[in-house]
């Protein structure tokens, strides 16, 4: 019997082994290497990689400046509200929870489920801003899936009655609106973030300390004096309703420091609810609407004579027969006159008269005079949407244009701008800048006329509101005032509407020293009277009495009740 023999053995070059044993050390030493650079020299790695797992830097939001008025009255302030997220994948809940969950954010179940069924991504609010009562319950329901932030939510304690010049915020808290857009960039001021680091479910276990502290919001303290703007909202309503007026606005100045007392507005709306908000409600119509001032600028036209020497308050002006023809178009005015006297043009409120002013007058000088009152420019206030209004080059003047342009025709203007160049008169030929905030020290104006000018026609403005002027009803009790009034038909389709009116009066007091500057617009009055006499001018009176009560300035004048002119009385100003 025979075995098979053994199988020789196979020898293996020597430099195989080595090559192999060299190999391993190598790998062995890279894999040394490695772990000794990621352990000793770049630590960052591996801890980013393990803090990864349970450490989160969460931003800590700023909260937004507070908007006050000149004596600290709160205007908007933040309160703290929750607003509820989820992620949808991990969104797990019995049908009952789902339920309550939906009633607590005012939503239908199947819409709520339908929601977070159709999110393609990690992230979906489900409510923003609800109050943290409301907040707590969710929580306490305890569905996986879903989380709370805290946020801000502004609250604005006056309501309708300052939001025109407040404004409002969006959810993310950033001003849409008045002042909250204006001043976006001083209230806001900028979230901080902390780390912290949270179990499995999400939950915070430990803080980690602030990485970024969060810097909050300036508070801003405005110009803004809310009894004041109660009593002139409160007016400006009354006048609305009263004359069936589609629109109004106000706006009260303070005549030594251009500061803006007081701006409303109507139609308003309240900014804590504003389910239902039309355009109509969110113009500010006092800064962002133009209109033609009508006779309120005829002052400026006699300041602009006097200004050049064309004229003294004395010189007769014939305007009879109460009509003048210019090419293809007449001029008329309310109750031909015959002379009158440059003073009598403005308590009278000649039509004619001032054209004949006009007509006398270097197209340029009267350009160059309404464009240093600020006509055709920006107020320059620092208001989102502040309208110019138009003021045509004075080289494309044709002599129609030049003296309808004297009673406030064939010009547009916005009602602060009407009402800051009123401040020449009261500063005694100073304009003043205008501003939204407080101011702590004296303001210096711009020099546009003389101050003899300025108090010549000062006196041409207290003598329209005297018995035989268009504005008798502008008179209060202890101050002499001074104002003007304006109607003018509206423009409609390229043409004036024959029944379409806009009443105006802006005027100041104590003529004696003036402190305020009060503009009124009210807009197509339909109740029968349209005349800024019978309109406008009671809103001023009402206001202005009032306010320099509020403000303790000294009375200038007796102490008498103000006999009222009965129905059609007073004279009327021509439209």
């Amino acid at each position: 019997m025979s075995y098979p023999s053994a199988p020789a053995m196979v020898r293996l070059p020597l430099w195989r082994a080595r090559f192999v044993l060299g190999a391993l050390i190598a790998a062995f030493a890279l894999l040394v290497g490695r772990s000794f650079y990621l352990q000793a020299v770049n630590t960052s790695f591996l801890q980013m990689k393990g803090e990864s797992r349970y450490s989160r830097v969460i931003d800590v939001p700023a909260t937004r400046g507070r908007i006050l008025d000149r004596n600290g009255e709160a205007l908007a302030i933040s309160t703290p509200v929750k607003s509820v997220w989820a992620i949808p994948e991990d969104v797990s809940a019995e049908p009952g929870q789902f339920a309550r969950l939906a009633k607590l954010l005012v939503m239908d179940e199947s819409e709520l489920q339908k929601k977070l069924a159709g999110a393609e991504r990690d992230f979906l609010y489900l409510k923003r801003q609800i109050p943290p009562e409301i907040a707590d319950q969710v929580a306490a329901l305890g569905i996986p899936g879903i989380y709370q932030n805290r946020e801000y939510r502004r609250y604005y304690p006056g309501g309708e009655v300052m939001t025109h010049l407040v404004g409002f915020t969006g959810v993310e808290d950033s001003g849409q609106e008045g002042i909250e857009l204006a001043f976006q960039k001083a209230l806001t001021g900028s979230a901080g973030s902390r780390r912290v680091i949270k179990d499995r479910l999400g939950r915070i276990v430990e803080d980690g300390g602030s990485i970024r502290v969060a810097q909050d919001g300036r508070d801003l303290t405005l110009a803004l004096d809310g009894k004041i703007q109660s009593l002139a909202f409160i007016a400006l309503k009354a006048a609305v309703e009263q004359h069936r007026a589609k629109a109004g606005a106000i706006i009260v100045l303070d005549a030594r420091s251009g500061e803006l007392l007081a701006l409303a507005n109507l139609p308003s709306y309240n900014p804590n609810n504003r389910g239902r908000l039309s355009g109509a409600q969110l113009r500010n119509r006092a800064m962002t609407d133009s209109f033609e001032p009508g006779s309120t600028l005829k002052p400026f036209t006699v300041a602009a004579a006097l200004e050049l020497g064309k004229v003294t308050p004395s010189t007769l002006v014939q305007t009879s027969p109460g009509r003048l023809t210019i090419a293809n178009y007449t001029i008329h005015d309310a109750h031909p006159a015959g002379t009158l006297t440059v003073a009598q043009v403005i308590q009278k409120s000649s039509n004619v008269g001032a054209a004949k002013l006009a007509l006398a007058l270097p197209r340029e000088d009267m350009w160059a005079l309404f464009h240093e009152l600020g006509f055709g420019l920006p107020p320059a206030i620092g208001f989102p949407g502040e309208a110019t209004g138009r003021l045509r080059a004075w080289k494309r003047w044709r002599p129609i244009e030049q003296a309808t342009m004297a009673y406030g025709h064939g010009i547009s203007v916005s009602l602060v701008q009407l009402a800051r160049a009123y401040t020449v008169f009261a500063r005694d030929g100073e304009l003043l800048p205008l501003s939204l905030l407080k101011v702590d020290r004296p303001v210096v104006g711009k020099r546009v006329i003389s101050a003899a000018t300025a108090r010549a026609v000062r006196e041409m403005l207290e003598l329209a509101v005297q018995p035989g002027g268009t504005a008798p009803r502008a008179r209060i009790m202890g101050y002499r005032v001074g104002g003007k009034t304006g109607t003018a038909h509206k423009q409609e389709n390229r043409s004036y509407a024959a029944h379409k009116y806009l009443s105006a009066f802006v005027g100041l007091a104590p003529v004696s020293d003036p402190r305020l500057v009060i503009a009124v617009m009210i807009d197509e009055p339909s109740a029968g009277q349209y005349y800024g006499g019978a309109v406008a001018a009671p809103v001023f009176a009402w206001v202005m009495q009032g306010a320099l009560r509020r403000l303790g300035v000294p009375p200038d004048a007796p102490m008498q009740p103000v006999e009222l002119p009965g129905e059609g009385d007073e004279a009327k100003e021509s439209t």
